[in-house]
């Protein structure tokens, strides 16, 4: 039986490390929650939260109801990630102003790594488990390259953008915040969370409620989404595991394009606060990055990242995988 500390307590800092992917564009959460040993519970848990809950409550009350839905597994892990959201979302994107290529590079480590670990998960291979492979690496990779769209903040659009957007941060190589950026949503949503989170230090009710008002929409969007797909991603787990996994394996090397450190601006934009931002990159190799292309530090921040997935994996063995 799991108890407050430390089982649960490890399970919130799973998800604070889930929140922290989610929020950068190219880095799934849901490859976080796959090598911490928490994946198939999390898919489970959302698939087992149904209509039958209400005649849970009803025949044997709600303690039994909340034992149904695993509830202190699904609340200590969202704790986690709505807290790393709130917190890093200003520091991932001063880093990502300040600090593109050790940032980037310290992803790329990551999912790398991530790579070796669910590769490793995949017993045998089948001609349709490499052709899921090859349809991963073709998606994904088009994903990174493909035109990103104008914002727009219209309650509809938010609930789209999180309905659409949940569906990628669950799968493991899908980044949910790429999604969002791809529809132009990315920075309407960090914005709203970055107010949320403002209202609440300055206790400006007014502005909290303007933002939260837009955010709780898009959470929405999100359960809606992440229900739907839930059944989906359970069935495929269920029956055809390898296919499934040699599939997230090729979204996440055709990410890798997207988290490649080096960069040439292709096209620039006007963000909301009237500053100018890349709308169009293109990956080049060190030796033509214009400027201090960072290539030792950028080497040790990518080994930095392989290590932190290793040690999360290691970690969460040790566990028992809690």
């Amino acid at each position: 039986m799991r108890k407050i500390f430390p089982d649960y307590f490890i399970i919130g800092l799973k998800g604070l490390a889930m929140g922290a992917a989610d929020v950068v564009p190219g880095v799934s959460g849901g490859t976080i929650a796959f090598i911490s040993g928490i994946y198939q519970e999390l898919i489970d848990s959302i698939n087992g939260i149904n209509f039958s809950l209400i005649k849970t409550i009803k025949n044997e009350g709600i303690l039994a109801a909340w034992k149904q839905a695993n509830g202190s597994f699904l609340l200590s892990l969202l704790l986690g990630i709505g807290i790393s959201i709130l917190t890093f979302s200003k520091i991932i994107v001063k880093l990502l102003d300040t600090q593109p290529i050790l940032l980037w590079s310290f992803f790329f480590g990551l999912i790398i790594a991530s790579i070796v670990l669910i590769y490793r998960e995949i017993t045998h291979w089948k001609t349709v488990s490499f052709l899921a492979l090859i349809f991963g690496i073709v998606v994904s990779y088009y994903i990174t390259i493909a035109r990103p769209s104008l914002a727009t903040d219209s309650y509809f659009y938010l609930f789209l953008s999180g309905f659409i957007a949940i569906i990628a941060m669950i799968l493991p190589g899908i980044s949910g915040s790429f999604i969002l950026l791809l529809m132009g949503s990315y920075e309407t949503v960090l914005g709203t969370i970055n107010k949320v989170r403002e209202g609440i230090v300055t206790l400006n009710l007014q502005l909290f409620w303007e933002a939260f008002s837009k955010l709780l929409v898009f959470i929405i969007g999100a359960v809606l989404g992440i229900k739907a797909f839930s059944k989906i991603l359970n069935w495929m787990f269920s029956n055809h595991k390898n296919t499934t996994l040699a599939l997230l394996v090729g979204f996440m090397m055709g990410s890798l394009n997207k988290v490649w450190p080096w960069k040439e601006v292709l096209e620039t934009r006007i963000n909301s606060h009237g500053k100018t931002v890349p709308f169009l990159e293109k990956s080049i190799l060190p030796q033509d990055f214009i400027g201090d292309a960072q290539i030792l530090y950028a080497l040790l921040f990518a080994i930095l990242g392989f290590t932190v997935i290793f040690g999360m994996e290691k970690l969460a063995a040790k566990l028992g995988k809690q």
